[in-house]
């Protein structure tokens, strides 16, 4: 069996087979490849140490940066394209969690391939394309299932973060994860403590918009609690109202299946009824009620993002949705335009994902909803057509022109420039200068 080699990393492999090391590419770009997707990058395995690597590339005129020295890598840059080289080696003790103490190096390729974490990232190709397989990754490939590298337990608790790897894997790839497997992941699963947020924020961001996030999230929600703990009491928590057909956890993940894989919209999705248990309310009418739950949630989910450093665009991003999503939005014209200039063009578009996801999740009696969204989309579209006045930039008069024409600076600008916003959407004032000047002046004076 063979696989295509690009260029880059052809000229790479063959320069160090030239001096007479093995060379191979190895894990994800090999595993693309068999499944006939474009390698993002293409990473290469060498018996050459890695002062022999340096040594080689130097002479060939290529740059070569040597941080990764320690454990065994350097980076060698052809044509601008960044390659990861690392000699064969065996990992020392792994007291962190996540990196050996120290490696050795070993002339043997299967020793190195011993130490990898799945048999599908453990499958080796040369500079001809010729496909080396010690440990069945090929046949998991075809039957799409995620085994590890000999004893789970060792391999898991040599690195934690292969935990998330494993279900990451699953979800983008729509692999099942091999029974044992499975087993060691949970039983392994507090060790995801022992790692840094950054990294668990990474695999997670890539995990929730794999194809198959929903069914890793409704059959491992034991192991998301590990770092997410907020969500246990939404699991298996009964919505008793007609609305719902899902306990609040399954609907969340249901809502977040149901809108694009965009991972601000999942985030929203995910988190956006986890405070509902918290503002449970049982009416006189028989039904639950969770009155206030959208502001506490978003609450929460900004505990979370931040402590899962999350960047802080997207936690605003995330926040804001989650405490808008239950707001009510009247199909008519100004009451939605009046929306859409507050909240702007992109953010009014993601809000109605929300609402149709968060709805697409619901019981069936209630998707008579989606003709008013449908309704508020058209009349959004409609006002973008006819570029109609919809925030402060279109407004025909900006903060400038108020100082100029003798308003004090300060927040009183702003509060002035929203009123003459929202007196041109309700069609109280003409978008012209002399007259929104002249209604701002009437403004000051009440």
């Amino acid at each position: 069996m063979t696989i295509n080699i690009p260029e880059n990393a052809e000229y790479i492999m063959k320069a160090l087979r030239d001096k007479g090391f093995e060379s191979y590419a190895v894990g994800g770009c090999v595993r693309d490849s068999l499944m006939g997707k474009e390698p993002c990058d293409w990473d290469i395995t060498t018996s050459a140490l890695p002062e022999q690597t340096g040594e080689i590339f130097e002479e060939q005129g290529c740059r070569v940066i040597k941080t990764g020295i320690k454990h065994g890598t350097v980076t060698v840059l052809k044509n601008y394209e960044a390659f990861e080289v690392t000699t064969f080696r065996i990992d020392g003790k792994y007291t962190d969690r996540r990196r050996p103490d120290g490696v050795f190096f070993t002339p043997r390729l299967e020793e190195d391939l011993k130490r990898r974490d799945f048999t599908i990232n453990a499958i080796t190709a040369n500079c001809d394309g010729k496909v080396t397989d010690f440990f069945g990754g090929i046949d998991d490939i075809e039957k799409k299932v995620i085994r590890a590298i000999g004893d789970p337990d060792k391999r898991l608790g040599e690195d934690a973060l292969r935990i998330m790897r494993a279900l990451r894997f699953s979800a983008v790839l729509g692999f099942s994860i091999a029974p044992d497997l499975q087993k060691s992941l949970r039983k392994n699963s507090e060790l995801l403590k022992d790692i840094a947020a950054e990294r668990i924020n990474a695999e997670f961001s890539k995990l929730i918009c794999g194809k198959d996030f929903a069914h890793v999230l409704l059959n491992f929600t034991d192991i998301i609690e590990v770092f997410i703990p907020e969500i246990t009491p939404c699991v298996n928590f009964d919505q008793k109202n007609i609305h719902h057909i899902y306990d609040a956890w399954e609907h969340s993940v249901r809502a977040a299946e149901a809108i694009p894989a965009d991972p601000v919209l999942r985030l929203t999705m995910l988190f956006h009824d986890i405070e509902k248990p918290s503002c449970f309310f049982m009416g006189e009418d028989g039904q639950d009620h969770f009155y206030g739950h959208a502001k506490k949630s978003a609450e929460t989910a900004e505990r979370i993002l931040r402590r899962l450093k999350f960047d802080n665009k997207t936690i605003k991003a995330v926040t804001e949705l989650i405490a808008l999503h239950d707001v009510e939005i009247v199909p008519e014209k100004k009451p939605v335009l009046r929306r859409l200039g507050k909240m702007g063009d992109e953010n009014f578009q993601r809000l109605m994902a929300v609402k149709y996801a968060d709805n697409a999740a619901q019981s069936p009696i209630v998707r008579n909803r989606r003709e008013d969204f449908k309704k508020i989309e058209e009349i959004a579209a409609k006002a973008r057509e006819e570029s109609s006045c919809i925030s402060l930039r279109s407004l025909s008069v900006n903060g400038r022109d108020l100082t100029e024409a003798g308003f004090p600076e300060g927040r009183e600008i702003g509060k002035i420039l929203r009123h003459l916003l929202e007196g041109v959407i309700d069609g109280k004032y003409e978008n012209e200068k002399e007259a929104l000047l002249k209604a701002a002046e009437n403004f000051r004076k009440c």
